[in-house]
């Protein structure tokens, strides 16, 4: 592989940033607003991140959009060279207000406030603003917004960044596609070294090790590595526990690339799976491959939705199902949209989209994972690997 390559393969060019800030910027003026607000941490990066290029280590970290003139990237007190060093935004103002949760006073640094950074983006004072990142800004820094245009009327406008960011360019396709590549390779170095006596958070270096040596910048999601009971769970966290013969195990294993979180989930047992287990693996598996079939372009989603139900309710296990079969896949492993019976849209050329296939019962569960790219005749899968009864 060419450095070329390799290094488009890890980042969205420049260019791209400052179209997404226009497109932005034209939510903005056809919402009415005089400025958007997104808002994102260190977990929940991904809006800033997507405009900007910057991921909060400790810290929030906001972007401002005024309807005209530059946008602002907004930190925390002790972040500036480490911003000026990653931000696409050359225009960056800390404040208090976005520190770390222990609440440092920082005597003697000179910041801004939300008061100044509003009467530099727009002279003639916010009167509406938009706030993106609505359900996970601290009431904190909501508090300190209101003080600083106590007249303004606030809004939830969430929908201009998730309407960006469903579909996905070329750029974005192809890290997805690198980020999974990579989820594939640790999934399968995990495969070669699970056996009876290991700890799940042994398993769980295994494809961390894999991931970071082929070329991962961080992990999508804490990686599943769950055995017997823990398998019911829909999410979790690897813990101590010996993995033992005979028993349900869940692997759910994602890298991120460029900001782009990729997941791969596959069920397995050591040794022989019981006769009632490899039922509901079996049928998870018929209708996690049935899904991609169903899926292409103009189909409503909720009737993908409905055929996952009808499917398994019709195998005998609608009582197993937990939700619907697809969630929205990119810079954040779950993100909207959500695929289920009140769905109200049409699966899109460019959409990407995890298969997500979690069956349970009360002693173990499953869940089949694969990120897909919705097109005109059906889905790009992302990975393809180990889609079989995995019996180790």
């Amino acid at each position: 592989m060419s450095k070329g390559k390799e290094e488009l393969m890890r980042t969205v060019p420049e260019d791209e940033f400052r179209q997404r800030l226009e497109k932005a910027r034209e939510g903005v003026n056809r919402r009415g607003l005089d400025a958007l607000l997104v808002h994102s941490n260190e977990v929940e990066f991904a809006n800033v991140r997507y405009l900007s290029d910057y991921w909060p280590a400790f810290e929030s970290a906001g972007v401002l959009i005024p309807k005209e003139g530059e946008a602002i990237l907004i930190i925390g007190p002790e972040s500036e060279t480490y911003a000026r060093d990653r931000s696409k935004i050359s225009k960056i103002r800390k404040i208090l207000e976005y520190r770390e949760s222990a609440e440092p006073e920082y005597p003697g640094v000179i910041m801004s406030t939300f008061e100044e950074i509003f009467r530099e983006s727009v002279s003639e004072g916010v009167k509406k603003l938009g706030i993106a990142g609505y359900s996970i800004m601290p009431l904190s820094i909501y508090e300190a917004i209101r003080r600083a245009i106590p007249d303004a009327e606030i809004i939830r406008a969430d929908d201009i960044l998730v309407q960006m960011r469903i579909k996905k360019s070329p750029n974005e396709i192809m890290l997805l596609k690198e980020a999974s590549r990579i989820s594939e390779i640790a999934l399968g170095e995990v495969l070669k070294a699970i056996h009876p006596g290991v700890t799940e958070l042994q398993m769980v270096g295994v494809a961390q090790k894999a991931m970071y040596e082929n070329g991962a910048e961080y992990e999508a999601h804490p990686q599943y590595v769950f055995s017997g009971k823990g398998t019911t769970h829909a999410v979790s966290r690897p813990s101590y526990r010996v993995l033992k013969e005979g028993e349900m195990i869940q692997l759910g294993i994602g890298a991120r690339v460029g900001g782009y979180s990729a997941s791969i989930g596959r069920p397995l047992c050591l040794g022989k799976m019981p006769s009632e287990m490899r039922k509901l693996v079996q049928a998870g598996l018929d209708a996690h491959l049935r899904t991609m079939d169903w899926m292409k372009a103009g189909v409503p989603a909720r009737e993908v939705a409905k055929k996952f139900y009808d499917y398994l309710t019709d195998k005998g296990f609608g009582k197993n199902i937990l939700y619907g079969p697809c969630h929205g896949l990119g810079m954040m492993e779950v993100e909207k949209p959500w695929i289920e019976l009140d769905s109200q849209y049409v699966l899109e050329e460019n959409m990407t989209f995890q298969v997500d296939t979690f069956l349970y019962t009360k002693d173990y569960g499953l869940r089949w994972e694969d990120g897909v790219r919705v097109t005109k005749e059906g889905v790009e899968r992302f990975s393809t690997k180990y889609l079989e009864i995995l019996e180790l």
